[in-house]
């Protein structure tokens, strides 16, 4: 998922940036979280998340499933889009990333994969990461790049479908993240298997998703890139349209993991999070974290609670 990478509410964003980006909201301080041991042995987990709120949701959320297991814990979040972080989990910097296996895949691992299906996916992934760095289980959470349209534009051209823009994409303005443009599960996909040419497309950073919703909901753009647990969809009766093509693939919640960095108690306290996280949960917190400016650390805190994992 692009997690364009990704969209933010600029005034969440600094609630739920724990740290800036490079820095880290561990107590224990030091220059390299990885070279730092906690009191019971082995290495410091580094939880990450990319610059919009959902991850930093999802980063928490891991991070405080590690703490309830006695696991050290160094949060790194607010990094910026996968085309920066993928390279830090690669390393060995960060050794837990909150992820969407779909957009994971077509981003960073295999960008001509045409995989679809959650097995599919995560199958590919297995073969194809590098051989430091695995994927745990996804959860049934989904969160889906879309091309959504106001409800006024949807009138108009009678939009039910992705497919139904053919004819009419070159009235329509688009917006969304700066790497929708490049990306398979983007501008680059919906051109190639819809035959989409749109009027402008209208780049956005990870903190203008203020303005990129205002901006779609007084129609001086017609369609953007929003994830598909926002929300403001439905708070703006906007119009998600239907990917018969799959041009946005499976996209489950998954943790990305350097392995030497990751042990197996860490790896069950992560899974166990998957097993219970599902898209209403997901839809439901986001729900609290951006619309009722809720603090995303005490919304995990509560999911946690309730699921039994903390």
């Amino acid at each position: 998922m692009i997690r364009i990478v990704r969209g933010a509410v600029l005034g969440v964003v600094a609630a739920l940036a724990l740290s800036a980006c490079g820095g880290s909201s561990d107590k224990g301080g030091g220059d390299n979280p990885l070279d730092q041991k906690p009191a019971g042995g082995g290495a410091n987990v580094v939880v990450g998340s990319a610059n919009f709120p959902e991850s930093q949701l999802l980063g928490e959320l891991y991070a405080q499933a590690l703490e309830a297991k006695g696991v050290k814990v160094t949060r790194k979040f607010n990094i910026g889009s996968r085309e920066v972080y993928y390279d830090q989990v690669k390393s060995g910097a960060i050794t837990v990333m909150p992820e969407y296996n779909g957009a994971l895949l077509t981003t960073s691992v295999d960008k001509s994969s045409t995989a679809v299906t959650t097995a599919d996916v995560n199958a590919a992934l297995k073969a194809k990461l590098p051989a430091t760095l695995s994927i745990l289980d996804s959860s049934q959470a989904e969160d889906k790049d879309s091309v959504t349209v106001n409800p006024q534009t949807a009138q108009k051209y009678n939009l039910k479908s992705i497919a139904d823009l053919k004819s009419v994409a070159g009235q329509v303005t688009i917006g969304g993240p700066s790497e929708f443009k490049n990306r398979e599960q983007g501008l680059v996909g919906l051109e190639k298997r819809y035959g989409l040419k749109f009027k402008k497309f209208q780049p956005f950073d990870a903190n203008a998703q203020t303005t990129l919703v205002k901006l779609l909901k007084n129609n001086t753009i017609q369609a953007a890139d929003l994830f598909t647990t926002d929300p403001t969809i439905s708070a703006n009766k906007f119009v998600v349209l239907q990917d018969p093509q799959n041009v946005f693939s499976a996209q489950n919640v998954t943790p990305l993991i350097y392995k030497s960095g990751v042990d197996a108690n860490a790896q069950a306290a992560l899974n166990a999070v998957s097993a219970k996280l599902t898209t209403q949960d997901l839809l439901s917190m986001m729900t609290r974290v951006v619309s009722d400016k809720e603090d995303a650390d005490t919304v995990a805190k509560d999911w946690l609670g309730k699921a039994g994992l903390a």
